[in-house]
């Protein structure tokens, strides 16, 4: 909770201090308030950065310094789902190396996710020299389940961050194409749920029918089976003490780059990976 409270007085702080004087500096006695009234932008949509976590901070520099060191061909936005992929361990549900490497080794690919993140924060990350002098053929976007978390922030202020995250990546990357993936399915709580779903319908709505601003992809069936959720997908439930379903394990992460792989492949105009031996 201390930090959903930081994450909200450092985004209404930015507010205040941001907003209102240039508001302010806009009013005459010949325009009245009414005529400069904006639409608040949601804290979703917000740049917020993490900056008092050391951890975050160090992160975030060591991105900045490989994407000034080298080439980015691809790029992985997110969170800790994302971040999970550099995860090694002696159990296979928490070896990410394997599926990583046999789809993204030979690709120039950088991990930009960060454990913990919400819209806010990746779209501060873009906003802050992550994806500066790097020109790649694809990035992919996962982002919006910790929006759902300890901020609680509803299905229209998420999608609202989304959509902010890839108008700025299409500023940013205007020759890039972007992989935008449904928020994943979990079993945190009935209100999680139904503004995943919540969330999900509105990004096909808006992006299924434009491949033109990202290829939509909801992975969703690879969380199910017959009909319900597929607790052995995550490897939260294996945790001491165990936590509700959240994060893919090893093997249901490498089946998702194997389900979006045809789409990487031909945006970046290589070879599909799935037809090489393994």
């Amino acid at each position: 909770m201390r930090e959903a409270r930081r994450l909200l007085a450092c985004a209404f702080g930015a507010t205040l201090a941001g907003v209102v004087p240039l508001a302010s500096a806009r009013l005459s006695a010949a325009q009245p308030p009414a005529a400069v009234a904006r639409t608040p932008v949601p804290l979703a949509a917000t740049p917020i950065a993490r900056l008092d976590l050391p951890w975050w901070r160090e992160r975030h520099e060591a991105v900045l310094t490989r994407v000034r060191s080298g080439r980015a061909d691809l790029i992985f936005l997110g969170d800790s789902i994302t971040e999970n992929w550099e995860k090694r361990g002696p159990e296979p549900w928490r070896n990410f190396q394997p599926g990583w490497t046999r789809f993204y080794g030979d690709r120039n690919a950088v991990n930009m996710g960060f454990k913990g993140d919400t819209t806010a924060s990746l779209l501060w990350r873009i906003r802050n020299g992550e994806v500066d002098g790097i020109t790649p053929s694809v990035a992919i976007v996962l982002i919006g389940a910790n929006n759902l978390g300890r901020v609680h922030w509803s299905a229209p202020d998420t999608v609202a961050g989304i959509d902010a995250i890839l108008a700025e990546l299409r500023r940013r990357l205007p020759t890039t194409k972007i992989i935008l993936l449904a928020v994943l399915p979990s079993a945190r709580s009935p209100w999680v749920t139904r503004n995943t779903a919540e969330i999900n319908e509105a990004l096909a709505r808006h992006y299924a029918a434009r491949p033109d601003l990202a290829a939509y992809i909801d992975l969703g069936a690879l969380f199910t089976k017959e009909g319900s959720l597929d607790r052995s997908a995550f490897y939260d439930p294996l945790l001491t003490p165990p936590d509700p379903p959240l994060h893919p394990t090893a093997q249901t992460q490498e089946r998702m780059a194997a389900a979006i792989e045809p789409t990487v492949a031909r945006l970046m105009g290589d070879r599909n990976h799935l037809d090489e031996p393994r």
